[in-house]
């Protein structure tokens, strides 16, 4: 079993929050992790896509207040948005019982925005984590490469072989297109979803073109946008905002966009190998998506992400905006010599990061001049996860 960098701030949240939502694609550890940090503590699981234990839940006031002593742990609570208005008044009760924490741990595979309709039923009663397939430090940096050419899941990382995950990934995708995603939105026929998933794969990392994604598949540019939007939901894509601050420049004003696992990436291309992949035209792209998606998974929560880009060609991968008004410039080269282009310094010359980063494959930090700094996915991975728990 791999230790998740979240399980401290979930035992945390659990000790101070009545309810706390686990949010993440299938399959990628959220029960593992949930039952994890409940197995110092009395609880019961109940998985809603079992019949037995959705049976349990007919008259869910009658039950539930039976454990009301208990962690009770609901997976695919999606599946059951009634249940949200029962939670409340179970809390309520159990608040005037004396118990103000760890009631409810639900676990869902939709963003808090596809679950906030139901959320706010919970408002000021729940804490919401997002947990994504594994990252570097979670991995193991000796599984670089791997965790890069298979994704994040873990039923592919450790397949026996790069056909076995590779097959794996693409069963995980058609389940998705044929019985998960119809459940959070409009009927979508599966091949056409799966045309549309593909060409972002193909896409990975450019600027967002809603119009011409729809005139690629056939259908109008706001159903294109609803398809973008129901694979964010689902944790599957991510859109990279372009920064927004008044600098004097003529400033890109389109997001980026990321298919986030890097393994579902090769999968929808069919690239099963390394070797198939250093000579595949999405290489750059699928190592800046993979870089900052580790990136991200490893900075703290309140950290906000842009890239910035210019009309005049100043550009920057990623800017990690802390709390603070600081701001991180990295840049990701797929090279162990990596060179900065003219674009970095005139972008650095217009926001003045306090600091300058190239993340690179390589094993060593060393300074690549004007304050610059080449430096391994990992060190910088383990330099985020320490600002979220130092101790680490």
């Amino acid at each position: 079993m791999f230790t998740r960098l979240l399980l401290p701030q979930l035992t945390e949240e659990l000790q101070h929050s009545p309810a706390v939502a686990l949010l993440g694609p299938r399959q990628s550890g959220k029960t593992t992790l949930a039952l994890e940090a409940a197995k110092s503590i009395p609880s019961i699981y109940l998985d809603l896509e079992s019949e037995r234990d959705l049976a349990k839940l007919r008259q869910p006031e009658l039950y539930l207040a039976d454990h009301l002593d208990k962690l009770v742990i609901l997976d695919e609570v999606h599946r059951t948005p009634a249940l949200f208005p029962v939670l409340r008044g179970l809390i309520d009760q159990a608040r005037r019982n004396g118990k103000r924490s760890g009631n409810y741990l639900l676990l869902g595979s939709a963003s808090l925005d596809l679950l906030h309709q139901s959320g706010e039923t919970l408002a000021g009663r729940i804490a919401y984590l997002e947990l994504g397939a594994l990252n570097l430090l979670e991995a193991g940096a000796s599984q670089l490469d791997a965790l890069w050419l298979r994704g994040g899941f873990p039923e592919s990382l450790t397949a026996p072989s790069d056909a076995r995950s590779l097959r794996w990934r693409q069963n995980f995708i058609s389940t998705y297109l044929e019985r998960d995603i119809p459940q959070f939105g409009p009927r979508i026929a599966a091949d056409t979803l799966r045309r549309f998933w593909t060409m972002l794969a193909h896409h990975q990392s450019g600027l967002l073109n809603v119009a011409q994604l729809a005139r690629n598949i056939g259908v109008d540019a706001k159903t294109a946008q609803s398809y973008i939007d129901l694979l964010c939901d689902l944790l599957l894509v991510r859109r990279l905002p372009p920064w927004h601050a008044n600098v004097g420049k003529r400033l890109v004003k389109t997001p980026k966009v990321y298919v986030r696992d890097s393994g579902l990436v090769h999968a929808l291309l069919d690239i099963d190998t390394k070797e198939t992949l250093l000579s595949h035209m999405v290489l750059g792209a699928s190592w800046e998506g993979f870089v900052i998606e580790n990136l991200l998974q490893c900075a703290p929560a309140n950290v906000q992400a842009y890239f910035y880009r210019t009309g005049g060609g100043a550009e920057i991968d990623l800017l990690l905006v802390w709390p603070g008004g600081d701001i991180w410039a990295i840049e990701v080269k797929r090279s162990l010599t990596p060179k900065v282009e003219r674009g970095f310094h005139a972008a650095c010359k217009d926001l003045s990061p306090v600091r300058k980063l190239v993340v690179y494959p390589g094993q060593e930090s060393f300074p690549l001049g004007h304050d610059i700094t080449a430096m391994p996915l990992a060190t910088l991975c383990q330099e985020l996860a320490c600002k979220v728990h130092p101790a680490q």
